[in-house]
């Protein structure tokens, strides 16, 4: 197809958040572009000052239409970051709205199983799980193996929230989820954002499934995890469990 022809559109969006990526920037957009679904791909990129947003607007160029970026000032959070893309892809009618690391250790190839299982499960949240099924991950120490799934286990404890990966950044939303969850009200912006958009989706009455994934620490680049994220995580989940005794949340159980 050449440029100049019209690229069908994708009804799916994968949002990749990106801060140094220079590695991985490039082969994480061939890898998306060449699922048998198709997905488009938009960018966050926190001003990475090794030149990850030059690589992605070159891969926009060579896939027109497919490929956006919204580059931001400098590291504003990982939940910000996200919202920004979830807004970007409701505005463009998107169907169904990803959530993706650019460093491989989510399988693009995933995400082509996840929005299947929206449908066939009539599901509303779809998460790549690293735990439904036992514990899923690759090359990580097991120190880290550990703080993650017993951090998971910990926050389904204390929320009741029925997800054994709660932490899991491998997520597919439905639009009408992203349209009727407060996203300005969101409050953490670190990786407890992730906990807090499924325990909120969850409490609104949104159907959230879980499909098993093999998560694979990355190879290239700089991991971007450290202790004072697992403590917002901990210590937030008993913040956000006492308030959601004191609100009342819509009922989405329905398919509103």
């Amino acid at each position: 197809m050449s440029n100049s022809e019209p690229t069908p559109k994708a009804d799916a969006c994968v949002i990749i958040p990106t801060y140094n990526e220079c590695e991985n920037a490039s082969a994480i957009i061939d890898a998306v572009m060449a699922l048998t679904t198709p997905f488009d791909i938009l960018v966050i990129d926190d001003n990475s000052p090794d030149g990850t947003a030059a690589i992605v607007k070159a891969k926009m160029q060579q896939y027109p239409g497919r490929v956006d970026i919204i580059e931001r000032s400098g590291k504003l959070g990982l939940g910000t970051a996200y919202i920004a893309g979830f807004k970007h892809c409701i505005a463009r009618g998107y169907d169904f709205i990803c959530e993706m690391d650019a460093d491989f250790s989510h399988n693009p190839a995933d995400l082509v199983r996840m929005r299947q299982a929206a449908i066939d499960d009539k599901a509303d949240v779809v998460v790549g799980s690293r735990y439904v099924t036992g514990v899923n991950v690759v090359n990580w120490p097991m120190g880290r193996i550990l703080m993650s799934f017993y951090a998971s286990k910990y926050v389904q404890f204390i929320t009741g929230l029925p997800v054994h990966d709660t932490t899991a950044g491998f997520v597919c939303y439905r639009r009408r989820v992203l349209e009727a969850l407060p996203l300005d009200k969101i409050k953490f912006k670190g990786y407890a954002f992730q906990i807090e958009m499924k325990f909120t989706a969850y409490k609104y009455g949104f159907k959230v499934v879980e499909v098993p994934i093999i998560f694979v620490n990355r190879v290239l680049g700089t991991s971007k995890m450290n202790s004072g994220i697992f403590g917002e995580a901990v210590f937030g989940v008993i913040r956000l469990k006492w308030n959601s005794l004191f609100t009342r949340y819509p009922d989405y159980s329905k398919g509103k």
